[in-house]
């Protein structure tokens, strides 16, 4: 679904990635690795369009089509959807309304979805406007399900939340991407694999391995992505051993 080939991205006219490849198949969650400032939420704002990041060299594909140089919006039309770590407030604009743009016309029982996320109250409220942090989360994660975009970029989605609400925010990434033994129950390999959406999930500390079933991890370190295996792995060395060791080991 996701291929990123060679890619280099310059923000204020300084390299910040480099010779960065990945691809993650259809139905597939990855989980990207890596120290504060590495450049996880640069690579992941590149992939979704954001203008402050600027590809220099490289390509990014998503289902076939070459969306390199795409603008933000018809990435998201294309159904490429992301999770803000720090989304702004917005005055003015109801969660309720937010939540209508985002499903650009589908039909969606608001009301039952914000139920599930403990977010009825929340409705017509603006947005983000002195929501906590969990709360924060669940509101973005209301405006994904709305969307049902086919690949999920979330960053640090369990970062600045209390216990309670990442048993909600693990349950609510599993329902989107349709993983878990309650959302493939009665269906084929085959079906369960085409029902599920791909995504990719930024983790600090990993604690969203404890809520979320993934496929296979990444490192990203000093900008550079390496060492691909199952992120339980990856999680256990960098537990044990640190990142620049995890790096030394994979070169």
């Amino acid at each position: 679904m996701l291929y990123v080939e060679d890619l280099k991205v310059e923000a204020g006219g300084k390299t910040i990635l480099e010779n960065v490849n990945m691809s993650i198949p259809r139905g597939q969650t990855h989980i990207l690795f890596g120290p504060n400032g590495s450049g996880k939420s640069s690579l992941m704002m590149t992939i979704m369009g954001f203008s402050e990041y600027k590809v220099t060299r490289g390509k990014i594909t998503f289902n076939g089509e070459d969306v390199t140089y795409m603008p933000i919006h018809e990435r998201a039309i294309l159904g490429i959807g992301v999770l803000l770590q720090r989304p702004p407030t917005i005055n003015g604009l109801k969660t309720r309304t937010m939540v209508e743009i985002c499903g650009a016309g589908k039909e969606h029982d608001i009301e039952s979805m914000a139920e599930k996320l403990a977010l009825l109250d929340f409705l017509e409220r603006d947005v983000n406007h002195n929501f906590s942090g969990g709360e924060i989360k669940r509101s973005e994660l209301l405006q994904l399900m709305a969307q049902e975009p086919e690949l999920v970029l979330l960053d640090e989605p369990e970062s600045g939340v209390d216990l309670e609400s990442i048993v909600l925010i693990g349950d609510a990434i599993n329902n989107l991407l349709g993983r878990g033994a309650k959302y493939s129950k009665g269906l084929s390999h085959k079906e369960i694999i085409e029902k599920r959406k791909s995504a990719l999930i930024i983790t600090h500390t990993g604690h969203i391995l404890d809520y979320v079933t993934a496929d296979m991890g990444q490192v990203l370190y000093n900008g550079i992505l390496c060492c691909s295996r199952h992120p339980r792995e990856i999680l256990k060395w960098i537990t044990e051993y640190g990142y620049e060791e995890c790096v030394r080991c994979s070169n």
